[in-house]
């Protein structure tokens, strides 16, 4: 078809249909068709000139707040994030025996850690980039072999390579692990996190628990003393822990150059103690098989070095093994507090001996003078007699203490008379403490002076009517070893700092309770009570002696309460024995208590427990033998 146009003429174009088209002033006109005005462009350029303005003014003020004001503090948020203080743990130190022998150190160790699900994935993304990277799985196997190699028996390869394919979070894969096995590990397996523990280790488990006590672990991991010498001394044996400074990066290595504020740690201080490990085991084992023997309820046990007063023993029944843990010991009904100087008792008998000793440095008797002793004795009000029948039998002085006379004990103790009486049971160390370096030691009781009724004076010259711990009672008899002079029992003979400086422990002077002459005097008169021999001439604690030595001491025997009726019961006694080892030159002080007995040797008498310890020791300090002694005269003819 053909295309008609006037000649001269270009094509018809729309009105506002045309594209570059312009107003009849020649501005374009805008998206909407509207022809953009001078004044509408100018109001346009404006606004945003002031908007970049504005922005302007606002970077400029915040660059110059960044520089200025905040310049610090954001300096010091980026540090902090950085920035790690890291506590150095100080290693708690040792409790050793008189010897050395350690009771209780502080082994380092290592958990091992992992996270399964990161490491897996750490694992997959290297396979991806090379080919020759190990697949997880058999990484898991690699892992397993270590474990297996350089743990052995300690690991269950099965669980751990169970909580490698767990796909899970944080997870330990193995506690308390040799720090050279741990770090032979995670050399050859960097993803696997050591961490740092300290490992309390008692290498004897029970030797002495009840005195050397158990530690716990604080919410930061370090390890605390619950009691016993672990408590008493938690400061001196933990230490005080160091700190150090540096800067971290994001993948958490640290950045070199920026290790500061570097304080050592202090390790802890080594206590060592007075006790005798050997002789601890060896008493702690004849305790529990008395206990268990007679039937007793309780029973305990010490040890006293005769010149020092120091403990060279201290032994309690069902005692705990630290390293098991507290709460297993106190399900199993362990006893983890210390009844030889937290439980005090009425000792019977075994108390005659201060009667003894005030009489004859008084002057009012001497061991030959022979008395007419009754049955029975009316004295303050009430009527004591003695544990078997008889009318008036003749006993020498020695013999009313063999023969454990009550009558004949209170005979004399009227010659001492209640002041003096009162006097010589305080200078004994009894109704308080003695300072010893353990937590919870009780003062056990005497009355006041003023405080004494009818019938008091009858009953404390016998040991009925006051109580003491085993601990005192041995204090008395140590008394009488070392020539009259009562030096308070201690437990502690120094401490060593980390430095290998040592410490004597503070030791309290020696008081003279009597003369040397009235301690030695009462000494062989109590040879009377391990006498064997004619009826008359027996002693009452003849399974306590130790052929070969001289040996004094004392049997004890001392009614219980009986609840019902709120009187002394014939059935429930505290049966006691101290005793000296030898005689003739004290090197020990034994003492021991049953709590009510109930069958066998033991139930009448703990002096057989006596020579089980007395004979280990002489065997094992060869200890030379006694001079032969003559005989003593109980009962005159």
């Amino acid at each position: 078809m053909t295309d008609r146009r006037t000649p001269g003429k270009g094509p018809r174009v729309p009105s506002g249909a045309a594209r570059g088209s312009r107003s009849g002033d020649g501005r374009p006109p805008n998206r909407s068709g509207k022809v953009l005005t001078a004044a509408t462009t100018d109001r346009r350029f404006t606004w945003m000139r002031s908007a970049f303005a504005v922005i302007m003014v606002i970077a400029l003020v915040k660059l110059l707040w960044v520089q200025t004001i905040g310049g610090t503090e954001l300096a010091a948020r980026a540090e902090s994030q950085r920035q790690v203080h890291q506590v150095l743990p100080a290693t708690r130190g040792a409790i050793v025996d008189l010897n050395g022998d350690p009771i209780a150190f502080t082994r380092e160790a290592r958990d091992l850690s992992i996270q399964p699900l990161v490491e897996q994935r750490n694992a997959e993304a290297r396979k991806e980039l090379d080919r020759t990277k190990p697949t997880w799985d058999q990484l898991v196997d690699e892992i397993g072999d270590e474990f297996e190699s350089v743990l052995g028996d300690q690991v269950d390869r099965d669980e751990i390579e169970a909580k490698l394919t767990s796909g899970g979070g944080f997870t330990y894969l193995v506690r308390n692990v040799d720090v050279t096995q741990a770090n032979a590990i995670t050399r050859k397996f960097p993803m696997i996190g050591a961490e740092r523990v300290d490992i309390r280790e008692y290498p004897g488990g029970a030797l002495a628990a009840n005195v050397v006590g158990a530690t716990s672990k604080s919410d930061d991991g370090k390890l605390i003393g619950l009691q016993g010498i672990e408590a008493t001394f938690n400061d001196e044996l933990g230490g005080e822990d160091g700190r150090q400074t540096f800067d971290r990066a994001q993948d958490d290595t640290v950045i070199p150059g920026t290790l500061r504020n570097v304080s050592a740690p202090r390790d802890g201080d080594t206590i060592r103690l007075t006790l005798d490990a050997d002789l601890q085991w060896h008493v702690q084992k004849a305790v529990q098989s008395a206990k268990d023997t007679s039937g007793a309820q309780n029973a305990s046990a010490v040890v006293l070095d005769a010149r020092t007063g120091e403990v060279r023993a201290m032994a309690n029944d069902n005692t705990f093994n630290p390293a098991v843990g507290i709460g297993a010991e106190l399900e199993r009904g362990a006893d983890l507090g210390n009844p030889a100087i937290t439980s005090p008792f009425e000792p019977g008998s075994v108390q005659k001996i201060v009667t003894a000793a005030a009489a004859i440095e008084g002057g009012l008797t001497d061991p030959e003078e022979v008395h007419s002793v009754d049955g029975s004795i009316s004295m303050e009000g009430v009527t004591v007699s003695d544990a078997w029948q008889h009318g008036p039998t003749p006993y020498t002085t020695t013999g009313i203490f063999g023969k454990s006379s009550n009558v004949g004990t209170l005979m004399l103790a009227q010659r001492v008379g209640k002041e003096s009486f009162s006097e010589y049971l305080e200078k004994f160390g009894l109704g308080q403490r003695s300072g010893i370096e353990l937590a919870g030691e009780s003062d056990g009781l005497v009355p006041d002076l003023q405080n004494w009724q009818g019938g008091t004076f009858a009953n404390l010259p016998i040991g009925q009517g006051l109580s003491m711990t085993t601990l005192q009672m041995a204090g008395i008899y140590q008394t009488i070893a070392n020539d009259g002079v009562r030096v308070p029992p201690r437990i502690v003979a120094e401490r060593v700092d980390p430095d290998g400086r040592t410490h004597a422990a503070e030791r309290p002077e020696g008081e003279r309770v009597v003369s040397e002459q009235t301690a030695r005097t009462v000494r062989d008169m109590f040879r009377s009570v391990v006498q064997s021999g004619p009826g008359a001439q027996a002693g009452t604690g003849p399974q306590a002696a130790v052929a070969g030595y001289q040996i004094s001491g004392k049997t004890g025997t001392a009614q219980q309460i009986d609840p019902a009726c709120a009187c002394y019961s014939n059935s429930r006694y505290w049966i006691t024995f101290s005793g000296i080892l030898p005689a003739d030159d004290p090197r020990y002080v034994i003492s021991i208590m049953l709590d009510a007995p109930q069958r066998g040797a033991l139930g009448a008498s703990a002096a057989p427990l006596f020579h089980d310890i007395a004979s280990w020791l002489v065997n094992r300090d060869n200890i030379p033998p006694s001079a032969p002694a003559p005989d003593l005269i109980l009962q005159a003819q």
